[in-house]
């Protein structure tokens, strides 16, 4: 992995079946771990992918010189009367943390829901350990807006609390 300083800049674009196998090497280890997402730690690689490539999502890869470092998916939160709030998850490749992936990957998500009409974005279930991503999604303009009290079990520290996180994109598009 190159320093992030001297790669090339990074791109973001639709994700596709050609990026299921860099996707799924993002996925696994988050998802074997349990950590973070409300996902069975013993999802198949087709079950994580349907459910990444999911309506109402549309998928997308962060990469830089032809190589994926992070994906994401964005999509309407609710329908109906909620359709307007976006929702988006996030996952960087464990060796491009802290080289600025996840806040571009941020950075489009609310560019991109913008510009489908969305008025707001909200991350329903953020868990609290996550600190990583608490502390980025704050950068990014996003407030708690909820706790969630011991709900997500956490495979090492029990039951922790999960956070509602809110971000008005009706506002400044140069606000992360």
């Amino acid at each position: 992995m190159k320093d992030a300083a001297t790669a090339p800049p990074l791109s973001i674009r639709a994700a596709g079946v050609r990026d299921h196998d860099a996707i799924w090497a993002i996925l696994e280890p988050v998802y074997r771990a349990g950590e973070t997402y409300c996902i069975p730690r013993d999802i198949t690689r087709d079950a994580a992918l349907e459910d990444w490539f999911a309506a109402p999502f549309t998928a997308f890869v962060a990469e830089r010189g032809g190589e994926v470092l992070g994906t994401s998916h964005i999509g309407a939160n609710r329908a109906g009367g909620g359709s307007h709030v976006a929702n988006a998850s996030f996952a960087t490749a464990p060796a491009a943390r802290g080289q600025g992936v996840a806040r571009e990957m941020v950075t489009h998500a609310k560019d991109w829901a913008r510009a489908q009409g969305f008025r707001a974005m909200q991350f329903n279930f953020v868990v609290a350990t996550n600190a990583d991503a608490v502390h980025s999604w704050e950068k990014a303009g996003f407030s708690i807006v909820g706790r969630l009290p011991g709900a997500f079990a956490h495979p090492a520290q029990g039951y922790v609390d999960a956070l509602v996180m809110y971000h008005d994109l009706t506002g400044d598009s140069d606000d992360a």
